[in-house]
């Protein structure tokens, strides 16, 4: 294992439990200070982590096992991805492999979990945001698996790296297939991380909630959980647009030191939908999501009518 392999390793997973709630607090900032506002810290998160850590947990009357054992699959299938992202285009070979197929699958058991947790609470408005998120999310979850899958086709493989290593380069911006994928996975990763205009981290309203109202029923350790595990798909989708979609060329060496970088881009550009945009009424998301789903398949058929199959 060469020196760069090791330093990949450790960013994969330090990076991911250390470093994930630094993504929606620098967001956060980034708003305010848009915005004319004094804000949050970057560090707000860990703040919150810490204090909710520190209380008790509670389990309502009536729950099963299931409510008990959601927050831990939930932290446990995000804490799995993280391993699988490539961080210069490198990995140490864990045993969780690469494959894009994988990740999106463990975004989606995370989610599912959750939702499970929610019915079994049997609280109206866990439930329904809960109901909200399954409805969006059978859309999310695909769209992402297909932007990404979409992505896969100059490299000919759906492992992340050899994503990363086609993206490695100048020469796939001329192609309007890799353009297409880059605004698909924009559109769709404002929907996976639950941000303006598809849903409000900031709101505090029950009847508008999508991603948090699942959250209502937990308290202490459980929640800071949860609130850890959204942080971590704010890292995952952060770190795959830096790999895979944002503009990076050089060795090794080069791209473990711009791939900070892509994330502060990330983070700015979710900072920025959020100050321009409002939020999308819910019948009006499924629109929205659809956008992502024309932009695929335009860049299917830029491909193959321009050759780029044969």
């Amino acid at each position: 294992m060469t020196a760069a392999t090791a330093i990949a390793g450790v960013a994969q997973i330090a990076g991911g439990l250390l470093l994930a709630p630094l993504v929606p607090g620098i967001t956060q900032s980034l708003k305010a200070f848009l915005q004319g506002r004094r804000g949050p810290t970057p560090l707000q998160p860990y703040r919150e982590l810490r204090r909710l850590w520190r209380r008790s947990t509670v389990q309502p009357e009536g729950t099963t096992l299931i409510y008990v054992l959601a927050p831990a699959v939930v932290a446990a299938a995000l804490a799995t991805t993280l391993p699988m992202l490539p961080v210069g285009g490198l990995s140490p070979g864990w045993p969780f492999g690469n494959d894009v197929i994988a990740l999106v699958g463990l975004l989606a058991l995370a989610r599912f979990a959750l939702t499970l947790s929610a019915w079994d609470t049997g609280s109206g408005f866990s439930l329904m945001s809960a109901a909200r998120d399954l409805s969006f999310a059978v859309f999310v979850e695909g769209l992402l698996l297909a932007t990404l899958l979409v992505a896969t086709l100059p490299g000919g493989s759906t492992s992340l790296l050899s994503l990363a290593d086609a993206a490695n380069g100048w020469a796939i911006w001329e192609r309007p297939l890799h353009w297409c994928s880059l605004f698909a996975f924009g559109l769709v990763a404002v929907a996976e991380t639950g941000r303006l205009p598809v849903d409000s981290p900031d709101t505090h309203l029950e009847l508008t909630m999508i991603h948090e109202g699942p959250l209502l029923e937990y308290a202490g350790r459980d929640q800071a959980l949860l609130q850890w595990a959204g942080a971590a798909r704010h890292w995952v989708i952060a770190v795959i647009g830096a790999e895979v979609f944002l503009p990076h060329a050089g060795g090794t060496w080069w791209r473990l030191a711009t791939l900070p970088l892509g994330v502060l881009a990330f983070c700015g550009a979710l900072a920025l939908a959020e100050t321009w945009v409002a939020k999308l009424r819910i019948l009006r998301v499924p629109r929205y999501l659809a956008a992502a789903g024309v932009l695929c398949v335009v860049g299917l058929v830029s491909w193959f009518v321009g050759g780029g199959a044969a």
